[in-house]
């Protein structure tokens, strides 16, 4: 499915951009479409960082992201690395102790903090007090007299807070704001948001709330978080991404999901089913849809790989054969080439050699679980068998395949 980020550059006094604010789009119209506040900032974030890659989106500079109240108690912002955000505050957000706290725990680690549309008559002894831990004010021209602005310059002239002159639309205002001394600038003077289109995996809500369930258990069972996840592809994929981030971590490499778990721990995954969790909300699949077809061919390709590991012996073979066969079609799913979907993903380079094509013994596996396939949905002889089992065996796995795959996709969408 089409997913959408639009992104506005932040200029300084020299026009050089110094950031850009992400902001959330539905369709390629350049305009907000009134939606839940929670919902936009968590697809803006999966969409920047899971899906699209803030590396295409940044160019390595700082990204403003709007949080709202909820998403700040939640610690959202403190899953990205400091240098890689701005944390903006909207003036929806209400001013108590609680986003004191917050603002002084994100400012101790190194956050920079961002106060959207904030007016000198709306504070308070509180307020004030939140200025201690305050970078950036960003003032609307839109909605604000010279006077209104003029009037905040001079209540915070004593601190070293820095201004941001927003919704700058012609060239009059950006001398007016450079007089009035703003030191940053956004708006259609210089540049209308840009949208960047990509694609997402559907996925399946139910699954998030079966890992939180699991997660939060007094023991928590590696084996069955690792089993949710695997008949998730939308989920898979999301995990690998987020390891291979480097935003967020060094970059691994694995071989099973269960790797990745062990690598990301139970307490980051958590975290990221809540966005996750947040953002799918309210939103279905379409049971009709291509991807559907594409992802239940996916699974049976992963799960037959797994067996097939598992008859000839070695469990890590198993594990690695489920990804290699599930990740088959993944750009399919995408739309895009396998070379550069395989660059964001932590896969081990004999199954990224495999992927785009390379002869080496994953690619033999490969085309031999498409080779069962064909001849299972034809009738007619395996062309290549580099294992002792009997076609009737491997047939017989195939339908156990087929069956588990049938069973996950009627499970979460009946």
């Amino acid at each position: 499915m089409d997913i959408y980020v639009a992104r506005q550059p932040i200029f300084d006094i020299n026009e050089k951009t110094i950031a850009y604010e992400l902001l959330y789009r539905s369709s390629t119209a350049n305009n907000y479409q009134h939606t839940n506040g929670d919902q936009a900032t968590t697809d803006v974030i999966v969409n920047s960082f899971l899906n699209i890659g803030i590396k295409e989106l940044s160019n390595g500079k700082p990204c403003f992201i709007n949080f709202t109240e909820k998403l700040l108690k939640l610690g959202v912002p403190s899953y990205f690395n400091p240098l890689s955000i701005v944390v903006e505050i909207l003036e929806t957000v209400e001013l108590n102790e609680d986003t004191l706290q917050i603002c002084k725990e994100l400012k101790a680690h190194g956050y920079t903090i961002a106060l959207d549309d904030f007016f000198v008559s709306q504070w308070n002894d509180l307020t004030v007090q939140l200025l201690d831990y305050i970078d950036i004010i960003k003032i609307d021209f839109r909605s604000t007299t010279r006077a209104d602005r003029q009037e905040m310059i001079r209540f915070i002239k004593d601190r070293e807070i820095r201004i941001l002159a927003e919704k700058v639309e012609t060239i009059e205002e950006y001398i007016e704001a450079k007089e009035d001394g703003f030191v940053y600038f956004q708006g259609f003077y210089f540049s209308k948001p840009v949208i960047l289109n990509s694609y997402d995996i559907p996925s399946y809500y139910h699954s998030y709330f079966q890992i939180l369930k699991e997660i939060e258990s007094p023991e928590p069972d590696l084996e069955k978080i690792k089993d949710v996840i695997e008949r998730d592809i939308s989920l898979s994929y999301k995990l690998l991404r987020l390891i291979n981030n480097p935003v967020f971590r060094p970059r691994n490499e694995v071989s099973s999901i269960k790797q990745a778990i062990i690598l990301l721990g139970l307490n980051e995954i958590k975290k990221w089913i809540y966005v996750l969790a947040i953002r799918g909300a309210d939103r279905g699949t379409d049971g009709a849809s291509k991807e559907r077809e594409i992802i239940e061919l996916s699974l049976k390709r992963g799960k037959l790989g797994e067996l097939i590991g598992r008859k000839v012996g070695r469990e890590v073979l198993a594990s690695k054969y489920f990804l290699l066969g599930m990740f088959s079609l993944i750009d399919s799913l995408l739309h895009l080439p396998m070379e550069d979907l395989l660059e964001d993903l932590p896969l081990s380079n004999e199954l990224k050699d495999a992927l785009s094509g390379e002869k080496n013994d994953e690619y033999i596996v490969l085309q031999f679980l498409k080779d069962v396939e064909q001849a299972f949905h034809e009738n007619h002889e395996i062309s290549f068998n580099p294992t002792t089992m009997p076609q009737e065996e491997l047939f017989r796995l195939y339908g156990e395949a087929s069956d588990w795959a049938a069973k996950i996709l009627s499970e979460v969408n009946p």
